[in-house]
């Protein structure tokens, strides 16, 4: 099956308000930019998003969330994104913070068809016994926290139980993609990238190489067609725009003669 369609905008035309959102990428890491882009271009609001963060610099997530767009995070990481943190302590958006290997099975769990699974993490913290802020209410206070969570001991240890996450749609970007929709990811960019396509019903992709079917080496698919609904061939121009999130610069070593 040729999964192929013709431009990003076809394939989230039926994008709604109030969609579920799992997106790839950390950083800007294998962040499906001209995807979210479209979505932006798209107008739909109310969004709900599964990702490791909310987009970095003005990239990625970053454009629906300055758009108020987001409804609802659920991520592991606000790091350096100040109007991620300002939003969410203002009380203008929902976030329910998780670690972040947990979120990963919890994406991958409901791509493999598991309802819910017990782990150690998070056991003897808010994590588990509830009380986390998911919505402030713009005044320090909380208005809306997380519930408790079920917790079960397995020869003699502690674990509590997470649900695995399915979502509307899934949102990925791999460095190469044939037309059944196998896809291949390059380096760190093969990070919540996987787990994302798994968890939308149904999964689209930006490939930055489009290749035939029977190309990509069987031993080489990260990630079969059979999570991918749809795939977008990027440009070579879009292929290659990627930026650097923290650039550092090394002082060059002088010999002990120029020292002198």
């Amino acid at each position: 099956m040729d999964k192929v369609v013709a431009s990003a905008a076809e394939a989230v035309a039926d994008v709604r308000d109030g969609a579920t959102l799992a997106v790839g990428g950390f950083g800007l890491s294998g962040v499906p930019d001209v995807l979210v882009h479209a979505v932006y271009d798209k107008g739909v609001e109310g969004l709900g998003i599964v990702s490791n963060n909310c987009g970095a610099m003005d990239r990625g997530l970053a454009v629906l969330l300055a758009a108020g767009r987001i409804a609802r995070v659920t991520g592991s990481y606000i790091g350096a994104n100040k109007e991620f943190a300002r939003r969410y302590l203002a009380g203008e958006l929902e976030v329910e913070m998780i670690p972040q290997g947990t979120l990963a099975e919890r994406l991958r769990a409901g791509g493999a068809g598991i309802p819910a699974f017990y782990t150690p993490a998070g056991v003897g913290t808010q994590v588990a016994d509830g009380g986390l802020p998911w919505r402030y209410d713009g005044s320090g206070g909380i208005a809306v926290a997380s519930p408790p969570k079920e917790v079960r001991e397995f020869d003699g240890r502690r674990y509590v139980l997470e649900h695995g996450i399915r979502t509307d749609f899934g949102l990925v970007r791999a460095a190469r993609g044939d037309r059944h929709g196998n896809l291949v990811f390059a380096k760190s960019a093969r990070n919540f990238n996987p787990l994302a396509a798994m968890a939308g019903r149904v999964t689209i992709a930006e490939v930055e190489q489009l290749v035939e079917p029977g190309e990509i080496d069987p031993d080489h698919v990260h990630l079969p067609g059979i999570f991918v609904q749809r795939v977008v061939a990027l440009t070579a121009e879009q292929a290659a725009d990627k930026q650097i999130e923290r650039r550092t610069v090394a002082v060059p070593e002088t010999s002990g003669k120029e020292a002198c």
